[in-house]
């Protein structure tokens, strides 16, 4: 069941619309400067079924906070995990990274980050098992880390594609296979390790990776085949068996790069692709929970759904439209 909220009480487009981690909170960002977060309650539960059955009420949205702060369009917002608290980032067009975080119902600014000089597109908080970092994508073409530890932050930033990044996205960290091997990981070896993708205006895809020694994040391969702006990148959650990297591009086309079990990361010829067209710039991808099941929002005001076949190939299983 879709709930729309009718009333987002923002005066202008809404660019990311984010739950926390269990659900119950809403938090979204807008062209009118502003973050509003919503409190999610529960519809009071009806009969779905007898003879007295009566249609499931919506969940209802409670504005209970606006977060303001910013000096231009705010385009992305993401949650912590809660172990590290109810933390929430914001990123904009004023350059800046802002987060918050909220203590006995009140929201506070705990940092900001200005390094970036243009649009900072996007950001996004690494898995809670590699510890609390959130990655920024910005058109000044650098990528920043943000490492919250005891209380404070620490930064890394580093040029990723020249012409600007447009999106970030964190690998699981545990990598596929360890679930299921026996094997212990390699003597000095992390079973846990830091490593993203990232997406640009030069038509490529990049992975990092994080090297303790140099404590730098290092490019480790690079994906070709856009022939226009990568718009967004995801990397999936699933750490099973193969690793899937989905990339949306203004070339009309969505990538799924796979690579199979056992093959190195940092290989980008063992990464293969298969390309799915579409008629319009592709803006958004994302995986579901489960990592099998790839949403691509169009610019045709359309959400599908794609899923792998057993034989290869990947077929659409559902379209949204409003």
């Amino acid at each position: 069941m879709a709930t729309v909220i009718s009333s987002s009480a923002h005066d202008d487009m809404i660019h990311d619309a984010v739950l926390d981690y269990y659900g119950r909170r809403l938090a979204t960002c807008s062209s009118d400067k502003t973050i509003k977060i919503f409190d999610i309650e529960p519809s009071a539960s009806t009969s779905t079924s007898g003879p007295n059955a009566q249609a499931q009420q919506p969940d209802t949205h409670r504005l209970t906070a606006t977060l303001t702060g910013h000096e231009g369009a705010v385009w992305s917002v993401a949650w912590s995990h809660p172990k590290f608290g109810t933390i929430l980032a914001s990123s904009s067009y004023d350059g800046r990274i802002l987060i918050w975080r909220e203590q006995a119902g009140q929201w506070q600014r705990i940092y900001e980050f200005t390094l970036h000089t243009a649009s900072v597109n996007l950001v996004a908080w690494s898995p809670a098992e590699v510890g609390c970092h959130l990655a920024a994508a910005s058109s000044d073409g650098n990528v920043s880390v943000l490492t919250f530890e005891n209380n404070s932050f620490s930064h890394a930033i580093f040029p990723a594609h020249g012409l600007g990044v447009n999106a970030v996205s964190w690998a699981p960290a545990i990598l596929p296979g360890q679930l299921t091997s026996a094997q212990a990981p390699a003597k000095g070896g992390s079973e846990v390790q830091r490593r993203f993708v990232t997406g640009g205006s030069d038509n490529l895809v990049k992975l990092w990776s994080y090297d303790a020694t140099s404590q730098s994040y290092d490019s480790v391969a690079t994906l070709t085949g856009h022939s226009d702006w990568v718009r967004d990148v995801a990397w999936s959650p699933t750490p099973l068996s193969k690793q899937y990297i989905a990339s949306a591009s203004q070339d009309h086309t969505v990538r799924i790069w796979t690579l199979a079990s056992g093959e190195e990361v940092g290989n980008a010829s063992a990464w293969k692709s298969e390309e799915i067209n579409f008629e319009v710039v592709v803006w958004r991808v994302s995986w579901s929970m489960a990592g099998n099941v790839l949403a691509v929002a169009g610019g045709d005001n359309r959400v599908s759904l794609w899923k792998e076949k057993l034989k290869g190939g990947w077929e659409c299983i559902k379209t949204i439209e409003e």
